[in-house]
């Protein structure tokens, strides 16, 4: 089961809660996002200012000497999602942490999550099926890697999500601490968490179709093109026209590796796309859009006319 997460602000700091917690991680990990989203939310709750840094205070985890940076996320290229499969993306990032700071430990986890809105209250939050692994390459640095996994087909993502996103990160040291004993010391728990490590962009995926006709068609005579531009609606898991969006007609005469534009159209109701043109030597139409910040750049595939 999946967490769907969002941060609440509680007696002016901040509390981590889930909608749905799994009793550990996929991969079998002691640690499950129930323990850290408990710790979190003690070292929200201590926080001053609403920095979510930890502060020294009774109930709370201590700060932990560990920082996270050079993070990438998708080799800085967007996200993009559909209706229905699962997207799941690379990150790596650097991990500094203290000489003392036993990151191999099976009760030491770092993790990086990706958020929509502001930090103190997210609309949306999407994070890996996984815990990030790190690989130390001195005593005191480690590259990591992980994944950001998405599931649009189970409600995780709004239309309203598309657009850019910024991702926090954390580390905790358990210490041999278990969260579920009666005995649980928390503050023998050590807590690392940073907002705004890094930044990436959340897209509807796009289809563009095209069809040229008549064909053949006698030379000098009217070509009428037609289309649709459309983009997932992840409410609806279905596609839905992408409207009053300026898009390229292209040529390619036979034989020519190389398209050239013909004319901009508006994309109408439900993403229609109609124009019409003479019909002047034998080759290929088709539609190209350049994408928006919600909605990544796609071409039709090419409609081959036959001119007589």
């Amino acid at each position: 089961m999946r967490i769907r997460a969002t941060v609440a602000a509680v007696t002016g700091a901040l509390a981590l809660s889930a909608f749905a917690v799994p009793a550990a991680q996929a991969d079998g990990s002691a640690i499950s996002r129930e323990d850290t989203a408990k710790v979190l939310d003690a070292a929200h709750a201590a926080a001053k200012s609403g920095s979510r840094v930890a502060a020294a205070a009774a109930d709370a985890p201590y700060a932990l000497d560990a920082s996270i940076s050079n993070v990438k996320i998708n080799s800085g290229k967007a996200i993009v999602a559909g209706t229905t499969k699962k997207v799941s993306v690379p990150t790596s990032f650097t991990l500094t942490h203290g000489a003392d700071v036993d990151i191999e430990a099976a009760d030491f986890i770092v993790d990086l999550e990706i958020y929509k809105g502001s930090y103190e209250e997210p609309d949306n939050y999407l994070f890996g099926d996984l815990y990030p692994t790190c690989t130390a390459v001195s005593t005191t640095v480690a590259t990591c890697k992980g994944t950001i996994d998405a599931y649009p087909g189970e409600g995780e993502l709004y239309n309203s999500d598309a657009g850019a996103w910024s991702a926090n990160a954390y580390a905790i040291a358990f210490n041999g601490e278990d969260p579920s004993a009666a005995d649980f010391d928390i503050t023998k728990v050590g807590v690392a968490e940073q907002a705004k490590v890094g930044s990436t962009s959340l897209q509807r995926y796009s289809k563009l179709t095209v069809n040229a006709s008549p064909e053949p068609v006698k030379k000098g005579k009217t070509i009428t093109v037609t289309g649709a531009l459309t983009r997932a609606n992840w409410e609806t898991n279905k596609y839905a026209g992408y409207t009053v969006q300026s898009v390229k007609l292209q040529f390619k005469k036979k034989g020519s590796s190389t398209y050239t534009d013909v004319k901009t159209v508006k994309s109408g109701s439900a993403g229609a796309l109609k124009t019409t043109v003479k019909a002047a030597a034998d080759g290929y139409f088709r539609y190209n859009f350049a994408g928006t910040t919600t909605t990544p750049a796609v071409k039709a595939a090419g409609d081959f006319v036959d001119v007589k």
